[in-house]
């Protein structure tokens, strides 16, 4: 028995209802990059690292919010259906996951792209300067 073996994997009925579940919490850079500024993009991807991150990259689109400035007046633009698509330095970084419980808070709409840039770089796609 290796140690890969020695704890069982869940039953199929159980694994199916976790990474189905796990889609509706998260996507990733190459589905975002899919869309991105065509008319099947219908969610709003948000860098939340701060500005000075933001300014040297980011995702083609995305919108400079820092997570800690993740209020609903500075949501009011969108329509409360909106979709919003968090992102951070990379899966070393937990603030795409304190942007979505703060959108989460404001019953906003949320999924997270854990890769974050290092994701996207690592899918080989560019980041861009405003």
């Amino acid at each position: 028995m290796s140690i890969v073996t020695e704890v069982p994997a869940a039953p199929a009925d159980a694994a199916l209802a976790h990474f189905e579940a796990s889609l509706s919490f998260e996507t990733d850079s190459w589905d975002v990059h899919s869309v991105l500024g065509t008319p099947q993009q219908d969610f709003v991807v948000l860098d939340v690292r701060g500005t000075e991150k933001y300014a040297k990259g980011h995702l083609p689109g995305a919108v400079d919010l820092a997570h800690r400035k993740i209020i609903g007046s500075k949501l009011a633009e969108y329509p409360a259906d909106t979709l919003f698509v968090t992102y951070c330095a990379g899966p070393h970084c937990n603030g795409a996951a304190r942007a979505a419980i703060r959108l989460a808070r404001l019953g906003r709409p949320v999924k997270v792209m854990p890769g974050g840039v290092t994701g996207w770089l690592d899918e080989g796609f560019e980041l861009v300067r405003d």
